[in-house]
């Protein structure tokens, strides 16, 4: 069962959701409730056995500073 991760194109709001079945189910936006939302390239996770603690989007993201103050990427946009 993949997590998908949308986008709202009413509010914005950007938000994962478990799937069942069908991966073309519209899935409504928590936040509004809006069934008007686009499917986003998500990135792969992995584990990491140290290294750096740089976020994952780097310096070429626009939110890479909100990142870094964050502890983490939670950036919306596609990398």
């Amino acid at each position: 069962m993949p997590i998908f991760e949308y986008r709202c194109t009413e509010c914005g709001k950007v938000y994962e959701e478990l799937v069942y079945g069908d991966r073309d189910k519209v899935v409504p936006c928590p936040a509004c409730g809006s069934k008007k939302n686009e499917k986003l390239m998500s990135a792969i996770g992995g584990i990491s056995m140290g290294g750096s603690s740089a976020p994952a989007c780097g310096s070429s993201c626009e939110g890479a500073a909100a990142c870094a103050s964050a502890g983490g990427c939670n950036c919306p946009h596609a990398h």
